[in-house]
C-alpha cells in the first residue's frame, strides 16, 4: 500500500512539473461594479484587467462583475476590506462612512473643472488620499475614475433657477453632505441605494436623481426623466480600490505591476470621460430628455461654501484641513 502511494505521488508531482508556470501560478480576481459595464466604472474596470492579464503573463484573470451585482457600493467596499473580493469601483462618497476626511472631496463646489478633480487626486494630494483610505478603510486605491459633474434629472419640471427646485423629491446616495447640500438649496433628498434607483424613478417615489450624464445615459434614464439640468456641485469621482491585506500579500514586482495597472487605467479613464460625457449628454437629448442650463449657479455655489461647508468641517478634518485642499486646488 505504501508503494502504491509513493508510486501515485511521484505520478502527481510529474504531471505537475510538466504544467506551464501560468497554470500554477494563476490566480482569478473578483472586482466589483455599482455601475453598468458600459459606464465610466466600467471602461476605467476592463482597462485595468486588460492591462494585468497582459502584463501578467496570463498569471492573473479578472473577473468583472457590472451592475451592483455583488451587492451596493458600500458592501463591495467592506467586502474587499476583508477579503471576500478583491477589488471594486465606487463612487467617492461610498467610501467616505469608512474614512471620513476623505468626505472633503464630496464638499460641494469644491472641485469646478476637471482640472480641480486630477489636482485633487494626483500629486501630494493623490498619496493622502491613498494613505488615509489604507488606514482607515482598509482599502487602497490604484486609479480614480473620472466621471464629470454630476447632473440633476427629474421627470416634474425643467430646473433652471434655485426657485424651480423647491418640493423635487431628489433620489440621493445615503451620504451626510450630499443630502444637506440638496437640502440647502431646497430640494427635497430621499436617500436610496442605487439598485432601487430606476424603478423609483419609474413609479414616481422620487422625481429625480443627479449623476453624469454618461451614467445617465447607460442607465437608460432617459426612459423615466424628462429633463436635465447642467448644474456643477459635485464632480463625481470614482475610484478602483482593492483590499490592502490582499495588495500587502502581493511580492513587490506584482505590486508595482497593479500600481502601474491602476495608474494607466486612469489616464486612459480621463480620455474617456472628457470625449464621451458630451456624447452621452447629446443621445439623452436625442433621446427625449430636455436640456437646461443653470441660470443662477453662483448662488447655488455660495449656498453650498456658506451653508452647507460650516457644517462638515468637523467631520472631515477642520476647516484648516478643508482650506489646506482649496490652496492646493490653485483657489
Amino acid at each position: 500500500m505504501k508503494r502504491l502511494m509513493m508510486f501515485t505521488l511521484m505520478g502527481l508531482l510529474a504531471v505537475m512539473l510538466t504544467l506551464p508556470v501560468t497554470a500554477l501560478a494563476q490566480k482569478k480576481l473578483k472586482i466589483g461594479l455599482g455601475d453598468p459595464i458600459d459606464s465610466d466604472q466600467g471602461v476605467l474596470a476592463l482597462r485595468f484587467k486588460e492591462i494585468v492579464e497582459k502584463t501578467s503573463g496570463g498569471r492573473y484573470t479578472v473577473d468583472i462583475f457590472p451592475a451592483g451585482q455583488l451587492g451596493d457600493e458600500q458592501k463591495m467596499v467592506k467586502d474587499a476590506r476583508r477579503g471576500s473580493i478583491d477589488g471594486a469601483v465606487v463612487a467617492i462618497n461610498n467610501i467616505t462612512p469608512f474614512a471620513k476626511s476623505v468626505g472633503v472631496l464630496t464638499l460641494p463646489y469644491l472641485m469646478q473643472s476637471f482640472n480641480d478633480a486630477v489636482k485633487a487626486t494626483t500629486g501630494d494630494l493623490g498619496d493622502k488620499w491613498r494613505d488615509v483610505l489604507i488606514k482607515e478603510a482598509g482599502v487602497r486605491v490604484l486609479g480614480w475614475g473620472y466621471s464629470n459633474f454630476r447632473v440633476l434629472t427629474n421627470s416634474k419640471r425643467p430646473v433652471a433657477t434655485l426657485a424651480d427646485l423647491k418640493g423635487l423629491k431628489i433620489r440621493v446616495p445615503k451620504n451626510a453632505i450630499m443630502i444637506e447640500t440638496w437640502k440647502a438649496l431646497g430640494a427635497e433628498p430621499v436617500p436610496m441605494a442605487w439598485p432601487e434607483t430606476f424603478t423609483a424613478l419609474q413609479q414616481k417615489v422620487v422625481d429625480g436623481q443627479d449623476n453624469p450624464h454618461v451614467a445617465n445615459f447607460s442607465m437608460k434614464f432617459y426612459e423615466v426623466q424628462k429633463y436635465t439640468s447642467e448644474c456643477h456641485y459635485l464632480f463625481s469621482l470614482q475610484p478602483l480600490v482593492f483590499g490592502e491585506k490582499f495588495f500587502s500579500g502581493l511580492s513587490p514586482e506584482d505590486q508595482a505591476m497593479f500600481t502601474r495597472a491602476g495608474i494607466e487605467a486612469q489616464q486612459y479613464n480621463l480620455l474617456f470621460s472628457v470625449t464621451e460625457a458630451e456624447t452621452a449628454k447629446q443621445n439623452m437629448i436625442k433621446n427625449g430628455v430636455a436640456y437646461n442650463d443653470i441660470e443662477d449657479e453662483d448662488q447655488w455655489s455660495k449656498i453650498a461654501m456658506d451653508v452647507v461647508w460650516p457644517k462638515f468641517y468637523d467631520t472631515v478634518g477642520g476647516k484648516p484641513a478643508v482650506d489646506d485642499v482649496v490652496k492646493a486646488l490653485g483657489r
